[in-house]
């Protein structure tokens, strides 16, 4: 369980932290400015989640094995092996496979923390979208978690539902996992493919 979390973990930092150099890329932001948002993206939900939990300091301050993702990111798209479609394609797809990853480590923690089944999914929700609203506010960005096209929280929260189910029963296993993290990866792209989105706050008033 541990191997297969630090694998899990090391790919969604890398992922959201590829979005956040991609952004950074996209706004002209200079090395520093794409190493913040990158770092913002990729270990923010992860921060938020050990503090909220309040077991000593964030696993990203005391395992430097987490911030290489995030320089690897930064180089990769700094020196364009990564970069941006026409579509805008490229960062979305990279932000919906760190919400699916997340969505899934975070409620782990939370789990193996013995929170209860509704704080674990709640915990795995936080987690998973934490750093990518945090990298679209620094950024000056709608957050995508209130962007109306294309559902993006409750992805993230199904999937960590089906983990503390997993778990609760005691059949969560490696391929268990994956097939999760491909379940609110395909979800997540589906709607921003065709337009998914959850009904409104509330009607806008009819013009006069």
């Amino acid at each position: 369980m541990d191997a297969l979390l630090l694998s899990l973990e090391l790919l969604g930092i890398f992922a959201f932290a590829v979005s956040g150099a991609l952004l950074a890329a996209r706004k002209e932001f200079d090395l520093v400015g794409s190493l913040l948002l990158a770092s913002l993206a990729g270990l923010g939900g992860g921060v938020t989640r050990d503090v909220m939990i309040s077991q000593g300091l964030p696993v990203a301050l005391a395992n430097p094995l987490l911030l290489l993702p995030v320089l690897v990111a930064v180089v990769l798209v700094a020196t364009r092996l990564l970069h941006e479609n026409r579509l805008r394609r490229t960062m979305l797809a990279f932000d919906a496979m760190g919400l699916s990853l997340f969505c899934l480590t975070g409620t782990v923690v939370a789990f193996e923390a013995g929170l209860n089944p509704v704080a674990c999914a709640l915990l795995g929700l936080t987690t998973a979208v934490g750093g990518g609203t945090l990298r679209d506010v620094v950024a000056n960005e709608v957050p995508q978690i209130v962007v109306p096209r294309g559902i993006y929280a409750m992805p993230a929260l199904f999937g960590a539902a089906l983990t503390v189910l997993a778990l609760e029963l005691g059949v969560f296993n490696v391929w268990m996992g994956i097939g999760i993290s491909f379940l609110v990866f395909g979800v997540r792209m589906l709607s921003l493919r065709f337009g998914w989105r959850i009904p409104l706050a509330g009607k806008r008033p009819a013009a006069e």
